[in-house]
């Protein structure tokens, strides 16, 4: 039972250092539905995480924008992250990156690039450029901390029988990795579930099975 509404979805991809802590930090955040890792801004075909080439570690985030707004994203981007420690650590593959997949969030980007400016935080040495593709990385990356507890695990495979590696891909496995992470907690996402557009016995259900799961 994935959450998903009539709303039309706009896609946020950066890279901000190693792929696990920012795919549990966003997918913590109401408004997002879902979260991949991946591989983006180099030219390198079909890279891996063995082999790389010139690419960056990356987060994917589709999110609800009635719900969540860009400029969100970006301060939660910028602020929890620090450019001048990640770059150049393993070459390209911990660079902070920020990609554009339209005028309108370049024009975010460049507003937010203007208040830190106004609060003397000054510019962030983060790479922003178009969006130009991403590569998802293999299964075993995808919500990373989820994974290490056989038992949420075990519940995600009980709610989609029919897609034993798709759970990875739904709202609640999102916000299941951002809890295993810590940074949500087992309240705030029982609170935000009630509010999600399924059916009574479908939350109901839901509701059960991730208060049930042993950490």
């Amino acid at each position: 039972m994935p959450f998903q509404s009539d709303s039309q979805f706009c896609s946020a991809t950066f890279g901000m250092g190693c792929f696990w802590g920012p795919e549990a930090r966003f997918g913590a955040l109401p408004g997002v539905v879902r979260t991949r890792v991946g591989y983006a801004g180099g030219s390198s075909l079909n890279p891996t995480y063995r082999e790389l080439g010139n690419h960056t570690e990356t987060l994917q985030v589709e999110f609800d924008e009635t719900i969540l707004t860009y400029e969100h994203i970006l301060r939660t981007f910028w602020d929890n992250h620090n450019p001048y420690n990640t770059n150049g650590y393993k070459g390209r593959q911990y660079q902070s990156l920020l990609f554009y997949h339209d005028d309108s969030q370049k024009v975010a980007i460049d507003a937010e690039l203007r208040r830190r400016s106004d609060m003397g935080l000054g510019r962030p040495d983060t790479e922003i450029i178009p969006y130009a593709g991403f590569y998802s990385a293999e299964e075993r990356h995808q919500k990373y901390y989820v994974k290490r507890y056989p038992n949420a695990v075990a519940t995600l495979e009980s709610l989609f029988p029919s897609r034993p590696e798709g759970w990875a891909d739904t709202t609640i496995a999102a916000r299941l990795n951002g809890l295993a992470k810590g940074y949500t907690n087992l309240e705030r996402l029982k609170t935000e579930i009630a509010s999600w557009p399924l059916p009574e016995a479908d939350r109901d259900d839901l509701l059960a099975s991730i208060s049930g799961i042993r950490w």
